[in-house]
């Protein structure tokens, strides 16, 4: 297993996240366990900000909180320089609960419902980025009826098919999101836009994928939205201030994958975009992009507590966890791949393979398929690396398991940043027939 940021081997051989020993980290708040190493968060997110200096442009750095949004991280990106990109109400209210700025937020999605519009507005946000047709004239709608105007990017879909999973190649032509380049239906966006002054474009908003190795699919998406720009420029007196090319980049979970560095990534996408909008001879407006699994995904470590072993000769051998596709899911969703150890005693020899499997009541609840560990014994800690991003984000109560805690790492402090939920939480919103006042129809 990889050790990311501040993780190391201690002097008995054991794994040490953030200058903290797994088995500490077990003892104190239980497992599984989420453990996100602060450090490497704020050194992550830095990284951008200098990639984005050194080219001299103009820009903004979003961080995307699907990836991960707790109250914690939200501060910690705020602190970090970075604004933060909603998708939900839940997740903007995180924002807000975290004391965040609400200039500092945008929200895009594409099915967002009349009260997620309507508190966003009340809460004086950024941005708002429009993704089709049905939230223009709902938008206009809410803006008039409070009496407010809202500045927009409109997402466009530029037609880019990135090399990635079909699940999350978001900017092909064919995707849910934003407003096809090829169709017509930007022209005519722009159109009813024109319609309601309460409404200020700003821009546009594009997202091309995720897990993304090179500048190859940014470099395309540019020059199209470039194009595009000149286009409206010259049609409609539309000029563009602010260019969002999304996120996607991607990270290392196994020695499979090979992200380029960022400063390399940010000065391939940062040089394509601003020869493209030379090209039309129209200013390169502002930057943005808004990063999120590759600023959480290596800062975070799951720790779990070994179980049961089941043994098939010239089979396989399961290993289980006190966790599973509750904390994890993608390996259910998308095949995900992980590297892994065994946290308290992380210097002992590989001397078998095995298969992690989780505790639900479910043939598809795994976590890594052939690993080679050294034999995993009951009390043992499985340390899985990479997984601070959609993992806390995706978690759910299947089985009525009830969610981890989450702990940030930095130096001697350990701080607990979500709770763990107990069985009381999970039934927290149930009610008892017996107590239900009934409601009959007319």
């Amino acid at each position: 297993m990889i050790l990311y940021g501040n993780s190391a081997l201690c002097a008995n051989g054991e794994l040490c996240i953030g200058g903290w020993r797994a088995s500490d980290l077990k003892e104190q708040f239980g497992t599984p366990l989420y453990v996100y190493d602060e450090d490497y968060i704020r050194t992550s997110i830095q990284s951008y900000h200098n990639a984005f200096a050194a080219t001299g442009v103009d820009y903004a750095l979003a961080y995307a909180c699907k990836a991960f949004c707790t109250v914690a991280m939200c501060q910690l990106a705020r602190e970090e320089n970075a604004w933060l990109d909603v998708v939900s109400g839940g997740e903007l209210h995180t924002a807000l609960q975290a004391g965040v700025d609400p200039a500092f937020v945008y929200m895009h999605g594409n099915n967002k419902s009349p009260d997620e519009l309507l508190y966003a507005i009340k809460a004086g946000i950024g941005m708002v980025v429009i993704d089709n047709f049905y939230e223009i004239e709902l938008l206009a709608e809410l803006l008039e009826q409070e009496n407010a105007t809202m500045d927009v990017l409109l997402r466009v879909s530029p037609g880019v098919d990135v090399h990635t999973h079909e699940f999350i190649a978001t900017g092909r032509q064919d995707s849910k999101f934003g407003f096809d380049l090829y169709s017509g239906h930007v022209d005519l966006a722009i159109d009813r836009l024109a319609a309601f002054p309460r409404i200020q474009l700003l821009g546009v908003h594009s997202h091309i994928g995720s897990q993304i190795f090179d500048a190859d699919g940014f470099r395309v998406a540019a020059s199209r939205l470039a194009s595009l720009a000149a286009h409206l420029g010259r049609r409609y007196g539309v000029w563009f201030r602010i260019l969002n090319l999304g996120g996607g980049m991607g990270v290392r979970y196994t020695s499979d994958d090979s992200p380029i560095p960022v400063n390399r990534l940010v000065e391939g996408i940062v040089q394509a975009a601003a020869a493209s909008f030379q090209e039309y001879g129209i200013p390169l407006p502002k930057l943005m992009m808004e990063p999120g699994r590759s600023i959480v995904a290596q800062a975070g470590t799951t720790l779990y507590t070994v179980g049961s072993r089941k043994e098939m000769p010239g089979v396989r051998t399961y290993v289980a966890v006190d966790g599973g596709m509750t904390d994890n899911p993608r390996l259910a969703l998308y095949g995900a791949k992980y590297e892994a150890c065994i946290a308290n005693r992380a210097n002992d020899p590989d001397v078998e393979t095995v298969s992690i499997a989780g505790k639900c009541c479910e043939s598809g609840d795994m976590l890594i398929w052939d690993v080679s560990l050294p034999k995993p014994v009951p009390g043992d800690i499985l340390a899985v690396s990479c997984t601070g991003a959609y993992n806390y984000s995706m978690a759910s109560n299947y089985n009525r398991v009830a969610k981890p805690a989450v702990v940030f790492v930095r130096g001697s402090e350990a701080r607990l940043v979500v709770e763990r939920e107990t069985a009381a939480d999970v039934c927290r919103l149930d009610r008892s027939l017996s107590g239900l006042t009934f409601t009959s129809r007319g």
